[in-house]
């Protein structure tokens, strides 16, 4: 249960990978850039599978509600989605940066 979070959230995980990969057209395409590319998305994994075991165990169960005893530890899963998606994006929005920064074409 621990990685369960993370897993139903791959699947958009996998698309902000993808559309970082491909935007934008108009940088320069070289071996540097993609290795910059590639490292940014292993980060942006690294943090994000992280981020989300720190919120699982940041996630305390409440005890016994008035609607039995499971009730609130849906927080459980919660939590780490959302972490491990801030941690994702805010990786990936840094990279975009850094990437524009470095490779972007020279004004005609």
């Amino acid at each position: 249960m621990r990685y369960l979070a993370i897993l139903l959230l791959a699947p958009w995980l996998l698309i902000l990978g993808w559309a970082y990969w491909s935007y934008p057209r108009n940088l320069w395409r070289s071996r540097a850039r993609r290795s910059f590319d590639v490292a940014a998305l292993l980060l942006a994994a690294l943090a994000a599978v992280q981020c989300a075991t720190l919120g699982f165990d940041a996630a305390s169960v409440p005890a016994v509600g008035q609607f039995g005893p499971s009730s609130g530890a849906i927080w459980r899963q919660v939590l780490p989605a959302l972490y491990g998606y801030g941690a994702c994006v805010l990786v990936l929005a840094l990279a975009l940066i850094v990437r524009q920064l470095l490779w972007r074409r020279p004004a005609p």
